[in-house]
């Protein structure tokens, strides 16, 4: 029995995935957490094969809490869920350790693949995020600027442009507001932009917010 771990602070969603996951016989959702500071605590007293966790959570940026459950539970695969671009949070995923990335709107059957792939030692990609990678191998010199940004500065951007200030980012970064201040100068100068409205036009026109 693959045992799973279901990290989503959207109570209808972890639901929805219970009710989609006890449909099989080999697997089974045996823990759930809110938030990343929940999903910690409970995988230091638990063991899952599996967790499945969303990249946008209301304490800690997703990815951030990719890599401490990689600390804390090498062993254990985690597969990424988002409802964001496919492609570039994917990449970021996986080079933080992720053992795949899955968009929320896949088919449910879609879904009990990727489980059972990644529990078994496995990556899992869909087909046409392989595509996007490929071509990004391809063309690599013609990539867009954000892809240069750390994990850190790209956060940063995607919560300018969705319209938050300041306190509300180093907030929800667990921040202090100058440290945040200086993510914003120095992906400012990575994407060759002066202030805020360009940023946010920038990650428009790149699709980078809904």
């Amino acid at each position: 029995m693959i045992k799973v771990m279901i990290t989503d602070d959207h109570a209808i969603v972890r639901q929805g995935l219970k009710q989609i996951l006890s449909e099989t016989g080999d697997i089974s959702v045996t823990g759930e957490a809110e938030n990343g500071i929940q999903a910690i605590k409970i995988i230091r007293q638990q063991a899952f094969d599996v967790m499945l966790l969303d990249i946008s959570l209301p304490d800690r940026n997703g990815i951030e809490v990719l890599k401490q459950v990689r600390k804390e539970c090498p062993d254990m695969a985690v597969l990424m869920l988002s409802m964001h671009n496919e492609n570039e949070f994917a990449i970021r995923s996986l080079k933080a350790g992720a053992a795949g990335y899955l968009n929320k709107q896949s088919a449910p059957a879609q879904l009990v693949i990727a489980i059972r792939q990644v529990a078994s030692g496995q990556k899992y990609i869909t087909p046409a995020l392989a595509m996007e990678l490929a071509n990004a191998i391809t063309t690599g010199t013609d990539q867009p600027l954000h892809t240069s940004l750390s994990d850190r500065e790209y956060q940063t951007l995607c919560l300018i442009a969705a319209g938050k200030g300041l306190t509300e980012i180093s907030e929800e970064m667990c921040l202090s507001p100058k440290t945040v201040s200086v993510y914003r100068a120095r992906l400012l100068e990575k994407l060759k932009l002066t202030n805020n409205s360009e940023l946010i036009r920038y990650a428009i026109m790149h699709h980078l917010v809904d």
